[in-house]
């Protein structure tokens, strides 16, 4: 059978229709790469674990700073603003005391504060509150920004050690650093932020094992007008007794700790 051109007179011929099919066929088509976007690149750099340590870095300082600018500790002398009393006061202090204690302010002087601004009840729960806030707030900056980062750090004997305590019994060693002081609240934060404690029992240890101190001092802070009173003679006794009990059980576990 003669095509088209054929029949026409044409000189023309036109490939079989199966000829032009192979030939589409087994012609390569190639898409273009498409390289990544800049925002992809900068997303990666940003999400990297010691991006995010950086930033950790970043904003402790700039809560140090902000500590050392105002001055915290003028409450002591000057007094609570007359504008705030009563309840909103004590939740005004809290999540100041909270801010604090994640900028390194040692709580001692927090506590002693609340008794002295709130008395020893309001005292005890606004300085309370703000150390479960406080430690809340530590817990998670450092668990988002810094755990992924300090994790493959964790190469010495003792930091393994520290590491493996809290990672399988969290509770009760946590509840141990807070009812024996010794270890610096802060680090103790830190520390376990970056061990794979959960952050339900660590607030639970925290609320807990803060308790006895916590009241102590705040008592201190409320009787300091009267030194020689009972009230603060038992408080400063209930601050001496654990700290003597618990540099003797450090005194006694440091061949147990040196041979791990």
């Amino acid at each position: 059978m003669l095509d088209a051109t054929t029949r026409s007179g044409g000189t023309a011929t036109v490939l079989p229709r199966t000829a032009a099919t192979e030939l589409a066929v087994a012609t390569p088509v190639t898409v273009p790469a498409v390289p990544p976007g800049r925002a992809a690149r900068w997303g990666s750099v940003l999400l990297s674990p010691w991006a995010r340590f950086s930033l950790l870095v970043a904003l402790l300082l700039a809560a140090v700073s902000t500590v050392l600018l105002f001055e915290p500790q003028r409450l002591l002398a000057d007094g609570w603003p007359p504008q705030l009393s009563g309840a909103a006061a004590a939740v005004v202090f809290a999540v100041a005391y909270g801010l604090c204690t994640v900028a390194f302010v040692p709580r001692p002087i927090l506590n002693i504060a609340a008794g002295a601004l709130f008395g020893s009840q309001l005292g005890l729960g606004s300085a309370l509150a703000g150390t479960v806030l406080g430690a809340g707030l530590a817990f998670g900056l450092g668990r988002i920004l810094g755990q992924d980062a300090l994790r493959p750090l964790l190469r010495h004997r003792w930091l393994k050690s520290a590491d493996g305590q809290l990672s399988r019994h969290g509770f009760r060693s946590m509840l141990a650093a807070r009812l024996f002081p010794g270890v610096p609240f802060w680090a103790a934060n830190y520390c376990a932020s970056v061990s794979r404690m959960g952050y339900l029992p660590f607030l639970l240890a925290t609320a807990l094992g803060s308790i006895p101190n916590t009241a102590a001092y705040a008592v201190a802070g409320a009787r300091a007008s009267s030194p020689t009173s009972p009230a603060f003679l038992i408080a400063m006794a209930c601050i001496a007794v654990p700290a003597l009990i618990g540099a003797a059980v450090a005194w006694r576990k440091r061949h147990h700790l040196r041979a791990r």
